[in-house]
């Protein structure tokens, strides 16, 4: 009876251990790139990393946070096994921070909305030659060239033979929705 109390309280600790080491993985940036690959997360907590990410996410939703799953390929949450290595698991907010939170600069963000909207309305794809010119009413060259590969580099927006789209980090962590639903209330 003792013994099979002790196994129980070290499955408890251990599993703890595992929840206490997720939230440390995905809430502290690690690498230039917010978010751990499955692949890390399946190292450091092992094969059922998937299990305490759930548990990970019912604690964060107390807090207004949720793990999002995010396929860099392009498709969002799909289940398979082997995918999830290769997928990146971030920590969002559920419902839109205040402004301030965001650590960028306003322009930068309005540059960022403005590239976002214009992407989204020719179906999710746009020349940089395109977005350039259409910005370039409203901001100098230099910026813009500056921050369209600063938002490549970051994962808002991907680029493949000067052809812009929604980057990885766009999915996760802007609702296109309200975005368009902002935009087009102004």
């Amino acid at each position: 009876m003792e013994e099979a109390a002790a196994r129980e309280e070290e499955s408890r600790t251990r599993a703890e251990r595992k929840l206490k080491k997720a939230a440390q993985l995905l809430l502290f940036r690690q690498h230039r790139v917010p978010g751990v690959k499955g692949w890390e997360l399946k190292r450091a907590l092992g094969e059922d990393y998937l299990a305490v990410l759930e548990l990970l996410n019912a604690a964060l939703d107390n807090l207004g946070m949720e793990v999002k799953r995010i396929s860099e390929e392009g498709s969002e949450g799909a289940e398979q096994e082997e995918k999830a290595e290769r997928d990146r698991f971030v920590v969002v907010l559920k419902s839109p921070a205040v402004e301030k939170a965001s650590g960028e600069r306003i322009d930068t963000i309005a540059m960022l909305s403005a590239t976002l909207a214009y992407i989204i309305s020719k179906q999710g794809k746009a020349s940089r030659k395109a977005v350039e010119e259409f910005l370039s009413a409203k901001f100098p060259k230099q910026r813009i060239f500056f921050a369209l590969d600063r938002f490549i580099k970051q994962g808002y927006l991907g680029e493949d033979n000067n052809v812009l789209y929604i980057g990885w980090r766009t999915r996760a962590e802007v609702d296109r929705k309200t975005l368009l639903d902002l935009i087009l209330a102004t």
